[in-house]
Protein backbone atom coordinates (compact mmCIF):
# COMPACT_ATOMS: atom_id res chain seq x y z
CA UNK A 1 0.00 0.00 0.00
CA UNK A 2 1.32 3.60 -0.55
CA UNK A 3 1.20 5.71 2.06
CA UNK A 4 -0.99 8.73 1.70
CA UNK A 5 1.63 11.10 2.60
CA UNK A 6 3.48 10.52 -0.53
CA UNK A 7 2.79 11.65 -4.01
CA UNK A 8 3.16 9.18 -7.02
CA UNK A 9 6.13 11.09 -8.28
CA UNK A 10 7.60 10.44 -4.33
CA UNK A 11 6.88 7.10 -4.57
CA UNK A 12 8.43 5.91 -7.73
CA UNK A 13 11.60 7.83 -6.77
CA UNK A 14 11.96 6.16 -3.52
CA UNK A 15 11.99 2.60 -4.94
CA UNK A 16 14.10 3.03 -8.08
CA UNK A 17 17.02 0.81 -7.54
CA UNK A 18 18.80 2.13 -10.26
CA UNK A 19 20.99 4.60 -8.54
CA UNK A 20 22.36 1.88 -5.74
CA UNK A 21 25.16 1.26 -7.70
CA UNK A 22 26.22 4.00 -9.63
CA UNK A 23 28.06 7.21 -9.45
CA UNK A 24 25.09 8.82 -10.70
CA UNK A 25 22.64 10.15 -8.24
CA UNK A 26 19.07 10.38 -8.75
CA UNK A 27 19.75 14.20 -8.91
CA UNK A 28 22.35 14.14 -11.33
CA UNK A 29 19.94 12.01 -13.62
CA UNK A 30 17.20 15.07 -12.90
CA UNK A 31 19.44 17.88 -13.64
CA UNK A 32 21.08 16.34 -16.59
CA UNK A 33 17.37 15.31 -18.19
CA UNK A 34 16.18 18.90 -18.03
CA UNK A 35 19.35 20.12 -19.02
CA UNK A 36 19.57 18.18 -22.34
CA UNK A 37 15.91 18.44 -22.49
CA UNK A 38 15.00 22.40 -21.98
CA UNK A 39 14.56 23.61 -25.45
CA UNK A 40 12.65 20.06 -26.98
CA UNK A 41 9.41 19.63 -27.83
CA UNK A 42 9.60 15.72 -25.57
CA UNK A 43 12.00 13.21 -24.95
CA UNK A 44 13.05 11.04 -21.80
CA UNK A 45 15.46 9.43 -19.88
CA UNK A 46 14.35 5.45 -20.02
CA UNK A 47 16.24 3.30 -17.53
CA UNK A 48 15.85 -0.17 -18.10
CA UNK A 49 17.15 -4.15 -15.77
CA UNK A 50 16.18 -6.96 -17.30
CA UNK A 51 17.11 -10.60 -15.79
CA UNK A 52 15.93 -13.78 -17.87
CA UNK A 53 15.88 -17.40 -18.44
CA UNK A 54 15.83 -20.01 -21.55
CA UNK A 55 15.66 -23.83 -20.21
CA UNK A 56 15.10 -26.37 -23.20
CA UNK A 57 15.05 -29.95 -23.21
CA UNK A 58 15.18 -31.95 -26.48
CA UNK A 59 16.11 -35.48 -27.80
CA UNK A 60 15.59 -36.48 -24.02
CA UNK A 61 18.12 -34.50 -22.17
CA UNK A 62 18.86 -30.69 -21.07
CA UNK A 63 19.84 -29.33 -24.25
CA UNK A 64 20.70 -26.31 -23.18
CA UNK A 65 20.33 -24.15 -20.10
CA UNK A 66 20.62 -20.07 -19.94
CA UNK A 67 20.52 -17.17 -17.46
CA UNK A 68 21.17 -13.66 -18.17
CA UNK A 69 21.11 -9.85 -17.07
CA UNK A 70 21.44 -6.76 -18.37
CA UNK A 71 21.20 -3.49 -17.30
CA UNK A 72 21.40 0.37 -19.23
CA UNK A 73 19.64 3.50 -20.44
CA UNK A 74 18.35 5.12 -23.74
CA UNK A 75 18.13 8.53 -23.83
CA UNK A 76 15.94 10.50 -26.35
CA UNK A 77 15.48 14.10 -27.32
CA UNK A 78 12.93 14.92 -29.84
CA UNK A 79 12.25 18.41 -31.60
CA UNK A 80 9.93 18.75 -34.70
CA UNK A 81 9.96 15.59 -36.67
CA UNK A 82 13.56 15.01 -35.68
CA UNK A 83 14.30 12.17 -33.23
CA UNK A 84 18.10 12.24 -32.00
CA UNK A 85 18.27 9.12 -29.37
CA UNK A 86 21.66 7.63 -27.87
CA UNK A 87 22.19 4.42 -25.28
CA UNK A 88 24.32 2.73 -23.18
CA UNK A 89 25.14 -0.56 -20.91
CA UNK A 90 26.71 1.37 -18.20
CA UNK A 91 24.43 3.61 -16.02
CA UNK A 92 27.32 6.08 -14.78
CA UNK A 93 27.38 9.99 -14.62
CA UNK A 94 29.77 10.19 -17.57
CA UNK A 95 28.12 8.17 -19.54
CA UNK A 96 25.02 10.23 -19.15
CA UNK A 97 27.06 13.35 -19.67
CA UNK A 98 28.26 12.09 -23.09
CA UNK A 99 24.59 11.00 -24.10
CA UNK A 100 23.71 14.28 -23.07
CA UNK A 101 26.11 16.22 -25.02
CA UNK A 102 25.09 13.94 -28.33
CA UNK A 103 21.92 14.63 -28.22
CA UNK A 104 22.34 18.20 -28.01
CA UNK A 105 24.30 18.25 -30.95
CA UNK A 106 22.56 16.84 -32.63
CA UNK A 107 19.31 19.33 -32.33
CA UNK A 108 21.47 22.23 -31.16
CA UNK A 109 19.71 24.33 -34.52
CA UNK A 110 16.10 22.62 -33.85
CA UNK A 111 14.10 24.19 -30.39
CA UNK A 112 11.30 23.07 -29.27
CA UNK A 113 8.67 23.81 -26.21
CA UNK A 114 8.75 20.77 -23.94
CA UNK A 115 5.33 19.19 -23.46
CA UNK A 116 4.83 18.60 -19.34
CA UNK A 117 1.89 16.93 -19.69
CA UNK A 118 1.51 12.82 -18.96
CA UNK A 119 -1.28 11.10 -17.80
CA UNK A 120 -1.04 9.47 -14.61
CA UNK A 121 -2.85 6.08 -13.23
CA UNK A 122 -2.74 3.81 -10.15
CA UNK A 123 -3.74 0.48 -12.10
CA UNK A 124 -1.62 -2.15 -12.50
CA UNK A 125 -2.41 -5.17 -14.11
CA UNK A 126 -0.33 -7.53 -13.17
CA UNK A 127 2.21 -8.08 -10.10
CA UNK A 128 5.85 -6.83 -9.33
CA UNK A 129 7.21 -10.39 -9.50
CA UNK A 130 10.53 -12.05 -11.19
CA UNK A 131 8.89 -15.27 -12.32
CA UNK A 132 12.33 -16.93 -12.61
CA UNK A 133 12.73 -16.73 -8.75
CA UNK A 134 10.26 -18.10 -7.64
CA UNK A 135 10.36 -21.49 -9.20
CA UNK A 136 13.86 -23.74 -8.62
CA UNK A 137 15.64 -24.63 -11.45
CA UNK A 138 15.53 -28.01 -9.87
CA UNK A 139 12.00 -28.04 -10.50
CA UNK A 140 11.47 -26.37 -13.89
CA UNK A 141 13.83 -29.58 -14.61
CA UNK A 142 11.62 -31.99 -13.97
CA UNK A 143 8.45 -31.03 -15.17
CA UNK A 144 10.28 -30.81 -18.89
CA UNK A 145 12.02 -34.55 -17.70
CA UNK A 146 8.13 -35.17 -16.79
CA UNK A 147 7.13 -34.04 -20.22
CA UNK A 148 9.25 -35.80 -22.24
CA UNK A 149 8.51 -39.21 -20.06
CA UNK A 150 4.29 -38.33 -20.35
CA UNK A 151 4.65 -37.97 -24.26
CA UNK A 152 7.10 -40.96 -25.00
CA UNK A 153 5.18 -42.79 -23.10
CA UNK A 154 1.84 -42.28 -24.66
CA UNK A 155 2.31 -43.11 -28.37
CA UNK A 156 4.87 -45.27 -29.48
CA UNK A 157 4.89 -43.22 -32.80
CA UNK A 158 6.13 -40.13 -30.34
CA UNK A 159 9.85 -40.04 -31.93
CA UNK A 160 11.31 -36.54 -30.63
CA UNK A 161 9.75 -34.70 -27.60
CA UNK A 162 11.23 -30.62 -27.16
CA UNK A 163 10.38 -28.54 -24.43
CA UNK A 164 10.96 -25.63 -22.88
CA UNK A 165 11.03 -22.83 -20.18
CA UNK A 166 11.29 -18.66 -21.05
CA UNK A 167 11.14 -16.47 -18.03
CA UNK A 168 11.95 -12.72 -17.81
CA UNK A 169 12.03 -9.92 -15.04
CA UNK A 170 12.03 -6.27 -16.85
CA UNK A 171 12.50 -3.43 -14.18
CA UNK A 172 12.16 0.05 -16.20
CA UNK A 173 12.37 3.79 -14.82
CA UNK A 174 11.26 6.60 -17.32
CA UNK A 175 12.58 10.04 -16.04
CA UNK A 176 11.57 13.27 -17.94
CA UNK A 177 12.27 16.76 -17.63
CA UNK A 178 11.26 18.67 -14.43
CA UNK A 179 12.00 15.51 -12.12
CA UNK A 180 8.85 13.43 -12.89
CA UNK A 181 9.43 9.65 -12.87
CA UNK A 182 7.50 6.17 -13.27
CA UNK A 183 8.32 2.92 -12.89
CA UNK A 184 7.27 -0.77 -13.51
CA UNK A 185 7.72 -4.10 -12.93
CA UNK A 186 6.88 -6.66 -16.11
CA UNK A 187 7.42 -10.14 -15.55
CA UNK A 188 6.91 -12.59 -18.17
CA UNK A 189 6.92 -16.32 -18.93
CA UNK A 190 6.32 -18.95 -21.49
CA UNK A 191 6.06 -22.77 -21.43
CA UNK A 192 6.52 -24.61 -24.89
CA UNK A 193 6.30 -28.33 -25.97
CA UNK A 194 7.12 -29.57 -29.95
CA UNK A 195 6.17 -33.71 -30.24
CA UNK A 196 7.13 -35.70 -33.87
CA UNK A 197 4.95 -38.49 -34.42
CA UNK A 198 6.16 -41.20 -37.05
CA UNK A 199 3.46 -43.14 -38.34
CA UNK A 200 3.60 -45.56 -41.93
CA UNK A 201 6.82 -43.16 -43.31
CA UNK A 202 5.43 -40.19 -42.52
CA UNK A 203 6.76 -37.79 -39.94
CA UNK A 204 4.52 -34.61 -38.84
CA UNK A 205 4.58 -32.18 -36.08
CA UNK A 206 2.27 -30.04 -33.17
CA UNK A 207 3.14 -27.09 -31.19
CA UNK A 208 1.87 -25.81 -28.51
CA UNK A 209 2.55 -23.30 -25.53
CA UNK A 210 0.86 -20.86 -23.27
CA UNK A 211 2.31 -17.91 -21.26
CA UNK A 212 1.93 -14.35 -19.94
CA UNK A 213 2.80 -12.00 -17.11
CA UNK A 214 2.51 -14.37 -14.48
CA UNK A 215 4.49 -16.92 -12.50
CA UNK A 216 5.23 -20.47 -13.74
CA UNK A 217 3.23 -22.07 -11.21
CA UNK A 218 0.27 -20.10 -12.31
CA UNK A 219 0.04 -21.99 -15.43
CA UNK A 220 1.18 -25.35 -14.48
CA UNK A 221 -0.64 -25.90 -11.36
CA UNK A 222 -2.42 -29.06 -11.11
CA UNK A 223 -0.11 -30.37 -13.25
CA UNK A 224 -1.49 -28.00 -16.44
CA UNK A 225 1.39 -28.88 -17.90
CA UNK A 226 -0.14 -32.13 -19.32
CA UNK A 227 -2.91 -30.41 -21.01
CA UNK A 228 0.22 -28.22 -23.05
CA UNK A 229 1.55 -32.30 -23.87
CA UNK A 230 -1.97 -33.27 -24.77
CA UNK A 231 -2.64 -30.21 -27.51
CA UNK A 232 0.70 -30.79 -29.31
CA UNK A 233 -0.12 -34.27 -29.44
CA UNK A 234 -3.32 -33.58 -30.62
CA UNK A 235 -2.21 -30.92 -33.45
CA UNK A 236 0.56 -33.46 -34.67
CA UNK A 237 -1.80 -36.59 -35.16
CA UNK A 238 -4.05 -34.22 -36.76
CA UNK A 239 -1.76 -33.80 -39.05
CA UNK A 240 -0.91 -37.28 -39.67
CA UNK A 241 -4.22 -38.06 -41.17
CA UNK A 242 -4.15 -34.59 -43.42
CA UNK A 243 -4.12 -34.26 -47.33
CA UNK A 244 -3.09 -31.80 -49.59
CA UNK A 245 -5.33 -28.90 -49.21
CA UNK A 246 -7.32 -27.52 -52.21
CA UNK A 247 -6.56 -24.55 -54.37
CA UNK A 248 -8.54 -21.35 -55.28
CA UNK A 249 -11.12 -18.68 -54.33
CA UNK A 250 -13.74 -20.23 -51.50
CA UNK A 251 -15.30 -19.35 -48.20
CA UNK A 252 -13.33 -19.30 -45.15
CA UNK A 253 -14.06 -20.24 -41.41
CA UNK A 254 -11.85 -18.97 -39.03
CA UNK A 255 -11.34 -20.47 -35.03
CA UNK A 256 -11.19 -18.20 -32.52
CA UNK A 257 -8.30 -17.12 -30.20
CA UNK A 258 -5.11 -17.35 -32.32
CA UNK A 259 -6.33 -17.25 -36.11
CA UNK A 260 -6.36 -13.36 -34.82
CA UNK A 261 -2.95 -13.16 -35.83
CA UNK A 262 -4.17 -12.60 -39.22
CA UNK A 263 -6.02 -9.14 -37.71
CA UNK A 264 -2.50 -8.54 -36.22
CA UNK A 265 -0.58 -9.05 -38.99
CA UNK A 266 -2.79 -7.77 -41.94
CA UNK A 267 -4.78 -4.66 -40.31
CA UNK A 268 -3.24 -4.23 -36.90
CA UNK A 269 0.17 -2.55 -38.10
CA UNK A 270 -1.46 -0.80 -40.92
CA UNK A 271 -3.73 1.48 -38.23
CA UNK A 272 -0.10 2.09 -36.16
CA UNK A 273 0.36 5.66 -36.15
CA UNK A 274 3.77 6.13 -37.75
CA UNK A 275 2.77 4.42 -41.31
CA UNK A 276 -0.57 6.64 -40.99
CA UNK A 277 2.01 10.20 -40.78
CA UNK A 278 3.58 9.24 -43.19
CA UNK A 279 0.93 7.74 -45.24
CA UNK A 280 2.10 4.83 -46.42
CA UNK A 281 -0.68 2.74 -45.03
CA UNK A 282 -3.61 1.34 -46.98
CA UNK A 283 -5.55 3.05 -43.89
CA UNK A 284 -4.04 6.28 -43.71
CA UNK A 285 -7.10 8.65 -45.60
CA UNK A 286 -9.64 6.70 -44.22
CA UNK A 287 -10.68 8.13 -40.34
CA UNK A 288 -14.19 8.26 -40.04
CA UNK A 289 -14.85 5.78 -43.19
CA UNK A 290 -16.51 2.72 -43.52
CA UNK A 291 -13.23 0.02 -43.47
CA UNK A 292 -15.08 -3.47 -42.30
CA UNK A 293 -18.52 -5.18 -43.04
CA UNK A 294 -20.99 -4.04 -39.90
CA UNK A 295 -20.42 -5.97 -36.78
CA UNK A 296 -16.39 -5.74 -37.31
CA UNK A 297 -15.32 -3.71 -34.06
CA UNK A 298 -11.36 -4.52 -33.66
CA UNK A 299 -9.81 -2.81 -30.81
CA UNK A 300 -6.39 -2.60 -29.11
CA UNK A 301 -6.20 -3.63 -25.37
CA UNK A 302 -3.39 -2.93 -22.88
CA UNK A 303 -5.29 -3.61 -19.67
CA UNK A 304 -5.96 -7.45 -19.70
CA UNK A 305 -4.99 -8.34 -16.16
CA UNK A 306 -1.72 -10.61 -16.85
CA UNK A 307 -1.90 -10.64 -20.73
CA UNK A 308 1.24 -11.12 -22.30
CA UNK A 309 0.31 -7.75 -24.37
CA UNK A 310 -0.58 -5.56 -21.81
CA UNK A 311 1.15 -2.95 -19.71
CA UNK A 312 0.50 -0.81 -16.88
CA UNK A 313 2.91 2.27 -18.40
CA UNK A 314 3.93 2.23 -22.40
CA UNK A 315 7.54 2.80 -22.55
CA UNK A 316 6.92 6.80 -22.62
CA UNK A 317 5.26 6.09 -19.19
CA UNK A 318 1.76 7.02 -20.85
CA UNK A 319 -0.75 4.50 -18.80
CA UNK A 320 -1.77 1.86 -20.88
CA UNK A 321 -5.73 1.38 -22.41
CA UNK A 322 -8.42 0.59 -24.37
CA UNK A 323 -7.99 1.54 -27.87
CA UNK A 324 -11.27 1.27 -30.14
CA UNK A 325 -9.72 1.38 -33.63
CA UNK A 326 -12.78 0.30 -36.20
CA UNK A 327 -16.09 0.36 -34.47
CA UNK A 328 -18.99 -1.63 -36.33
CA UNK A 329 -17.09 -1.39 -39.31
CA UNK A 330 -15.84 2.57 -39.28
CA UNK A 331 -12.20 3.36 -38.54
CA UNK A 332 -12.36 5.46 -35.17
CA UNK A 333 -8.12 5.57 -34.22
CA UNK A 334 -4.84 4.86 -34.85
CA UNK A 335 -2.55 3.29 -32.07
CA UNK A 336 0.09 6.40 -31.18
CA UNK A 337 2.92 7.25 -29.20
CA UNK A 338 3.73 10.56 -28.07
CA UNK A 339 5.80 11.35 -31.16
CA UNK A 340 3.55 10.40 -33.71
CA UNK A 341 0.30 11.55 -31.62
CA UNK A 342 1.93 14.96 -31.80
CA UNK A 343 2.74 15.38 -35.16
CA UNK A 344 -0.93 14.31 -35.90
CA UNK A 345 -2.50 16.26 -33.43
CA UNK A 346 -3.99 13.87 -31.72
CA UNK A 347 -3.25 12.33 -27.95
CA UNK A 348 -1.23 9.21 -27.53
CA UNK A 349 -3.13 6.12 -26.92
CA UNK A 350 -0.09 4.16 -24.44
CA UNK A 351 1.12 2.67 -27.47
CA UNK A 352 4.83 3.46 -27.53
CA UNK A 353 7.25 0.51 -27.24
CA UNK A 354 10.24 -0.72 -27.61
CA UNK A 355 12.35 -4.31 -27.13
CA UNK A 356 15.04 -2.85 -24.87
CA UNK A 357 16.73 0.30 -24.03
CA UNK A 358 19.27 0.24 -27.46
CA UNK A 359 15.69 1.15 -29.74
CA UNK A 360 13.81 3.67 -29.97
CA UNK A 361 10.22 3.80 -29.25
CA UNK A 362 7.46 3.13 -31.76
CA UNK A 363 3.83 3.01 -31.71
CA UNK A 364 2.93 -0.93 -31.56
CA UNK A 365 0.38 -3.05 -30.63
CA UNK A 366 -0.81 -4.75 -27.46
CA UNK A 367 -3.56 -6.89 -27.45
CA UNK A 368 -5.49 -7.36 -30.36
CA UNK A 369 -8.65 -8.28 -30.97
CA UNK A 370 -12.11 -8.35 -33.26
CA UNK A 371 -15.08 -8.39 -30.52
CA UNK A 372 -17.61 -10.68 -30.53
CA UNK A 373 -20.92 -10.86 -32.51
CA UNK A 374 -24.01 -12.81 -32.22
CA UNK A 375 -23.77 -15.85 -34.52
CA UNK A 376 -22.66 -19.41 -33.70
CA UNK A 377 -19.32 -21.33 -35.44
CA UNK A 378 -22.14 -23.95 -36.19
CA UNK A 379 -23.98 -21.66 -38.00
CA UNK A 380 -21.05 -20.61 -40.08
CA UNK A 381 -19.73 -23.85 -41.08
CA UNK A 382 -23.13 -25.00 -42.18
CA UNK A 383 -23.45 -22.25 -44.29
CA UNK A 384 -20.35 -23.50 -46.66
CA UNK A 385 -20.60 -25.21 -49.31
CA UNK A 386 -17.03 -25.61 -49.65
CA UNK A 387 -14.57 -23.80 -48.23
CA UNK A 388 -11.81 -24.62 -44.91
CA UNK A 389 -12.00 -24.34 -41.52
CA UNK A 390 -8.91 -22.52 -40.12
CA UNK A 391 -7.67 -23.45 -36.66
CA UNK A 392 -3.70 -22.19 -36.41
CA UNK A 393 -1.40 -20.32 -38.40
CA UNK A 394 2.46 -20.98 -38.21
CA UNK A 395 4.26 -17.87 -40.10
CA UNK A 396 3.61 -15.08 -42.72
CA UNK A 397 4.47 -12.20 -44.79
CA UNK A 398 2.57 -8.97 -44.73
CA UNK A 399 2.72 -5.70 -46.94
CA UNK A 400 2.19 -2.85 -44.70
CA UNK A 401 1.76 0.02 -47.61
CA UNK A 402 -1.28 -2.51 -49.18
CA UNK A 403 -1.86 -4.72 -46.82
CA UNK A 404 -1.62 -8.07 -48.88
CA UNK A 405 -0.53 -10.90 -46.73
CA UNK A 406 -0.05 -14.58 -47.17
CA UNK A 407 -0.34 -16.80 -43.83
CA UNK A 408 0.13 -20.68 -43.59
CA UNK A 409 -2.24 -23.02 -42.08
CA UNK A 410 -0.77 -25.24 -39.22
CA UNK A 411 -4.24 -26.37 -38.21
CA UNK A 412 -7.24 -26.56 -40.66
CA UNK A 413 -9.88 -28.82 -42.68
CA UNK A 414 -12.25 -28.88 -45.37
CA UNK A 415 -15.74 -28.06 -45.47
CA UNK A 416 -18.29 -29.83 -47.52
CA UNK A 417 -22.07 -29.38 -47.64
CA UNK A 418 -21.65 -27.87 -44.42
CA UNK A 419 -19.68 -30.17 -42.52
CA UNK A 420 -16.70 -29.91 -41.53
CA UNK A 421 -14.57 -32.99 -43.26
CA UNK A 422 -10.80 -34.03 -43.55
CA UNK A 423 -7.88 -32.33 -41.95
CA UNK A 424 -5.35 -30.88 -44.85
CA UNK A 425 -1.88 -29.94 -44.80
CA UNK A 426 0.14 -27.07 -47.20
CA UNK A 427 -3.32 -24.51 -46.84
CA UNK A 428 -1.97 -20.72 -47.06
CA UNK A 429 -4.44 -17.96 -47.07
CA UNK A 430 -4.30 -15.05 -49.53
CA UNK A 431 -5.06 -11.51 -49.56
CA UNK A 432 -5.06 -8.10 -48.25
CA UNK A 433 -6.35 -7.00 -44.82
CA UNK A 434 -8.47 -3.90 -46.48
CA UNK A 435 -10.49 -6.32 -48.20
CA UNK A 436 -11.29 -8.97 -46.02
CA UNK A 437 -11.99 -7.11 -43.86
CA UNK A 438 -15.17 -6.61 -45.61
CA UNK A 439 -15.77 -9.65 -46.69
CA UNK A 440 -16.68 -10.71 -43.19
CA UNK A 441 -20.04 -11.88 -43.17
CA UNK A 442 -20.42 -13.50 -39.78
CA UNK A 443 -19.07 -13.00 -36.24
CA UNK A 444 -18.84 -15.51 -33.74
CA UNK A 445 -20.44 -15.22 -30.25
CA UNK A 446 -17.40 -17.29 -29.02
CA UNK A 447 -14.17 -14.53 -28.64
CA UNK A 448 -10.77 -16.32 -27.18
CA UNK A 449 -7.64 -14.88 -26.08
CA UNK A 450 -4.47 -16.27 -28.06
CA UNK A 451 -2.71 -19.03 -25.22
CA UNK A 452 -0.22 -16.50 -24.23
CA UNK A 453 2.97 -17.25 -26.71
CA UNK A 454 2.93 -14.09 -29.65
CA UNK A 455 5.67 -12.01 -30.23
CA UNK A 456 5.32 -9.19 -32.92
CA UNK A 457 8.50 -7.76 -35.07
CA UNK A 458 8.80 -4.41 -36.28
CA UNK A 459 12.15 -2.24 -37.43
CA UNK A 460 14.17 -4.96 -36.06
CA UNK A 461 12.35 -5.11 -32.65
CA UNK A 462 10.94 -7.67 -31.07
CA UNK A 463 7.80 -7.31 -28.83
CA UNK A 464 5.58 -9.56 -26.91
CA UNK A 465 1.60 -9.47 -28.09
CA UNK A 466 -1.30 -10.77 -27.72
CA UNK A 467 -4.08 -11.15 -30.03
CA UNK A 468 -8.08 -12.50 -30.07
CA UNK A 469 -10.91 -13.29 -32.19
CA UNK A 470 -14.36 -15.00 -32.24
CA UNK A 471 -14.93 -17.42 -35.11
CA UNK A 472 -15.60 -15.78 -38.19
CA UNK A 473 -16.79 -16.12 -41.81
CA UNK A 474 -14.98 -14.88 -44.71
CA UNK A 475 -17.45 -15.25 -47.61
CA UNK A 476 -14.17 -14.96 -50.38
CA UNK A 477 -10.71 -15.90 -49.56
CA UNK A 478 -8.09 -17.38 -52.11
CA UNK A 479 -7.01 -20.13 -50.74
CA UNK A 480 -3.09 -21.61 -51.82
CA UNK A 481 -3.29 -25.24 -51.67
CA UNK A 482 -1.09 -28.35 -52.59
CA UNK A 483 -3.82 -30.44 -54.13
CA UNK A 484 -3.12 -31.72 -57.89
Amino acid sequence: MISWKLSTNHYLRWMSNFFNKSDLTRQDADKIVSDTLNNCDDGELYLEESKSESIVLDDNKIKSSNYSSDLGFGFRAISNEVVAYSYSNEISKDSLKNSSENLKSTLKSIKGTYNHEIPKSNKKFYEDINPIEQKSLDSKLEVLNKVNDFLRKKDGSVKQVTASFAGEQKSIEIIRSGGEALTDVRPLIRFNVSVMLEKNGRKETGVYGIGGRQSYDDYLKNDNWKNVCEEAFRIASVNLESKPAPAGEMKVVLGPGWPAILIHEAIGHGLEGDFNRKKTSAFHDLMGEKVASEGVTIVDDGTIDNRRGSLTIDDEGTPTERTVLIENGILKNFMQDRHNARLMNTRSTGSGRRENYRHIVLPRMRNTMMLSGNQTQDEMIKSVDKGIFAVSFGGGQVDITSGKFVFNCTEAYEINNGKIGSPIKGATLIGDGPSILKEVSMVGNDMMLDPGIGTCGKAGQGVPVGVAQPSILIDKMTVGGTKL
